[in-house]
């Protein structure tokens, strides 16, 4: 997709972090903007600063973890904009330990991580084969590349969302679409990651965490607000949509190391060293 100019993306998770830098820089280059988000007042004032800078842009509040959640965002999709071209399944959530994540633990990052991200998929690739134009992008990580410890189900999630994506990838390939998909496996950035939990549900945040979810708590947060600024992110986001590039890696010098280090590890070698600072360093 050469030009994004008069092209409609759907974000989701776009209120805040990587959704909204990858908003403004679609919108700077003539985008229209469907941003969805299941925290509504953050939505609503994204929706209002974009267009109050000349965006074309509507807010929808979506769940990506309900499926008629999101067919009604394609649907809203349609109905202001006719077309969809680009699809941003950008939302997600972090997670504890996998010593001690509870099932319902697992089963609420597996939702938004995985099934937020297979709702999408299965929900816009029809329009897009249809019209035999558009992008997908799925949003993984650097813990989609590598297992870190204290992070087990949101590494597993992440490691879902490459797989599936780069199955897309050869499926497209195999029926000449000229449909494109990329997967974006950032570090640590600046976003609200760390900060998962307020979106959590009620009866899971009951239960409190554990004292080795809290460690992990603590090092994730000063990880993140120690990483990469969010329009880093979007920029390559833009980007690979113009290239039509599948990697989006935005620590690519921590993404090859994480990936020798493991086959080393596969081929007889010692364990890959865990060193969450570098997670956090642009290449």
């Amino acid at each position: 997709m050469k030009d994004v100019a008069g092209k409609t993306a759907v974000i989701t998770g776009g209120a805040s972090g990587i959704g909204r830098a990858t908003a403004e820089r679609l919108a700077s280059n003539g985008a229209k903007l469907v941003l969805a988000d299941i925290e509504v007042p953050v939505l609503e004032a994204t929706v209002a600063e974009l267009r109050a800078t000349g965006a074309d842009v509507i807010g929808v509040a979506t769940d990506v973890a309900d499926l008629g959640s999101v067919e009604a965002l394609r649907d809203a999709a349609l109905d202001a904009f006719g077309e969809v071209h680009i699809v941003f399944n950008n939302a997600g959530v972090g997670g504890g330990p996998t010593i001690t994540s509870t099932p319902a633990a697992w089963d609420w990052v597996l939702g938004v991580n995985v099934d937020g991200v297979v709702y999408g998929m299965s929900t816009f690739l029809p329009l897009l084969l249809a019209q035999d134009e558009g992008h997908i992008i799925n949003t993984a990580s650097l813990a989609g590349l590598g297992g870190v410890p204290g992070m087990g189900p949101y590494c597993a999630s992440k490691f879902a969302v490459v797989g599936m994506t780069e199955s897309l990838f050869y499926e497209l390939a195999m029926i000449g679409s000229n449909v494109h998909c990329s997967v974006l496996c950032p570090g640590f950035t600046k976003t609200r990651i760390h900060e998962s939990d307020r979106n959590m549900p009620a009866a899971l945040a009951a239960q409190g965490r554990d004292p080795m979810a809290e460690q992990t708590a603590s090092i994730a947060k000063q990880a993140v607000e120690n990483g990469i600024e969010v329009e880093i992110v979007a920029n390559a986001v833009g980007d690979a949509i113009i290239d039509e590039r599948f990697w989006i890696l935005t620590h690519e010098r921590v993404a090859l190391a994480t990936t020798r280090q493991r086959l080393a590890w596969m081929e007889g070698g010692q364990p890959p060293r865990i060193d969450l600072d570098e997670a956090g360093k642009a290449s």
